[in-house]
């Protein structure tokens, strides 16, 4: 069993280790929000200084460009949006400072996947937090049994501004309305959110070589995702543990035999495939049926707004929804339809296109190196939750995930680099 302890080593680990590990203390203090925007930048300004500054410079990857293209393209359609709506000077400043707390993260935190962040020191962070939770989820569970006061306080932080109170709130519990029963988001704003970040410490528990962190980190990923009774979130999980079998089926001769049988199958008995498909999803929307008719309401209504009022540059901002929808934002628990009714198609495309880049041409590679696996793994997870969260608000959580996407991306060019200029068996190095 490897015991070795990870430690930072460099200027950037210490910013991500200090962050990450430091996740429940900025939590209780209300600048768990602040302090992901905060890295990003400083990460950025790194890696400007050790990369444009010095001649040691290697190419960007083209994945890592595509990201940058894109979420530059978010702001020209935040612009035009304002210009077109003619939303005035003081909202274009406002939701420029927002797009550099959302979208730019994406991009930032991708691209700091260059600099010299070792992988094993973002798992054994994630470890940490995953440890802090299971010491600290007996106080959030007797909370409840006890009566405390589900939010006790909300940290004066929210000056700074934000998408919400509930960025600054901490909460020990909250009730479902429809079931009426307990539900924990912890260090996230919502339950939902919670299980969105379980499954990224999940996937770097599964990438953990220390056997005591692993289970540590399993076992706290679990238990957040149940705590936090999120159905996106448990099909996630299934997806990512069976994940490595996926990739050795598909690139292997057996993806050919197993297409074959399938198709035989479904010849056979398609009809039933198809009812009990249908009636698991029946009953996979009806295990939270008001959550769903909220969803698909805001969606219908991002919809028709989008197609007969701004299809090309979008509304340039969020607007409220009607009672129906309990006023939640238009387009909201859903990033494609959030972006078609805020940017319109060019943001649409400016995510599709890098996210589905990422998922393809690391997929490709994923069998070849474990820092391209974890790095595809965390691009089908945001591919996953786009259908069920904006990414936008939620990337001050989950940056681990950008930071392994591009550190997936580095390695694969250099794999691409060693293998077309002479054999190497040293293992690739994310360094600028």
């Amino acid at each position: 069993m490897d015991t070795q302890e990870v430690t930072p080593e460099n200027t950037a680990e210490r910013i991500v280790w200090f962050t990450l590990t430091a996740t429940y203390p900025l939590y209780f203090i209300g600048a768990l929000y602040v302090s992901g925007p905060v890295i990003a930048w400083l990460l950025f300004f790194l890696f400007f200084r050790q990369w444009l500054l010095t001649n040691k410079s290697s190419p960007i990857p083209f994945g890592i460009i595509l990201w940058i293209i894109g979420m530059l393209t978010m702001l020209v359609a935040l612009i035009v949006g304002h210009l077109d709506w003619q939303l005035g000077t003081g909202k274009l400043i406002k939701s420029s400072i927002g797009w550099a707390k959302g979208w730019a993260l994406l991009a930032l935190f991708i691209l700091a996947g260059m600099l010299p962040i070792r992988p094993e020191l973002i798992y054994r962070a994630a470890m940490k937090v995953c440890l802090h939770t299971l010491l600290l989820c007996p106080v959030f569970i007797i909370s409840w049994i006890v009566g405390l006061p589900d939010t006790p306080y909300v940290s004066p932080l929210k000056v700074i501004g934000g998408p919400g109170p509930e960025f600054f709130a901490v909460s020990l519990y909250e009730i479902d309305p429809g079931s009426g029963l307990p539900r924990w988001r912890l260090f996230t704003p919502w339950a939902p959110a919670l299980g969105f970040v379980a499954n990224i410490f999940f996937l770097f528990a599964l990438q953990e070589k220390n056997n005591q962190w692993r289970i540590i980190g399993i076992s706290a990923s679990i238990l957040m995702i149940l705590m936090s009774q999120s159905r996106l979130a448990a099909v996630t999980l299934i997806c990512i543990a069976f994940l490595p079998i996926f990739l050795r089926i598909a690139f292997s001769i057996y993806c050919t035999l197993f297409g074959a049988v399938f198709s035989l199958i479904f010849a056979l008995s398609g009809a039933s495939i198809i009812d009990f498909g249908s009636n698991f999803w029946e009953s996979f929307k009806s295990a939270r049926a008001d959550s769903t008719r909220v969803r698909a309401t805001l969606a219908n209504i991002a919809i028709q707004r989008w197609q007969s009022e701004a299809p090309i540059w979008g509304h340039g901002i969020v607007e409220r929804g009607p009672h129906l929808v309990e006023y939640m934002p238009i387009g909201s628990h859903h990033s494609w339809y959030g972006l078609l009714f805020v940017k319109g198609i060019i943001g649409f495309f400016a995510l599709a296109i890098p996210l589905v880049f990422s998922l393809f041409s690391l997929g490709r590679k994923a069998l070849k190196h474990p820092y391209i696996q974890t790095g595809f793994a965390s691009s089908a997870i945001l591919m996953l939750y786009t259908f069920g969260e904006n990414l936008e608000i939620l990337a001050y959580l989950i940056w681990p995930a950008l930071l392994s996407m591009g550190q997936a991306h580095c390695t694969a060019q250099q794999l691409k680099l060693s293998s077309s200029s002479y054999p190497s068996t040293a293992e690739p190095q994310n360094k600028v």
